[in-house]
């Protein structure tokens, strides 16, 4: 957890400045700049766009009396997708339209659960 918080702090930003830079070096300072507000603006519409999404199959599944947990896992992701997409960079920016895609969210939310089950036997 130390590993994951070092990184996310220290690491992550690095990393964003180096892309940003080869990135402004490659096009420009003005189209990467340009760049990075036109993949907010678009991911912050995708975010509501599956984020309603995701309420709509939320709703339904209550309304028919079933647990919703796929929807709640699918919400999470999509939440943390918009915050990735907000943070400025193209490699958050990279994570957080993976994360607003169906097959991605699938592939991740299986991982969680088996991770989840895994966690539960051992208690």
């Amino acid at each position: 957890m130390l590993f994951l918080l070092l990184a996310l702090f220290i690491v992550l930003p690095i990393v964003e400045l180096a892309v940003i830079i080869q990135v402004g070096q490659a096009i420009g300072v003005l189209n990467t700049i340009g760049l990075l507000l036109l993949v907010s603006f678009v991911g912050s519409w995708l975010v509501k766009r599956e984020g309603m999404a995701v309420w709509r199959r939320f709703q339904e599944q209550v309304n028919r009396g079933q647990v919703p947990g796929k929807e709640i896992a699918d919400g999470v992701m999509v939440l943390l997708a918009g915050a990735l997409l907000i943070s400025p960079g193209f490699v958050t920016d990279v994570a957080g339209v993976l994360l607003l895609l169906p097959p991605v969210r699938a592939v991740v939310r299986a991982s969680l659960i088996r991770r989840a089950a895994v966690r539960a036997r051992r208690f």
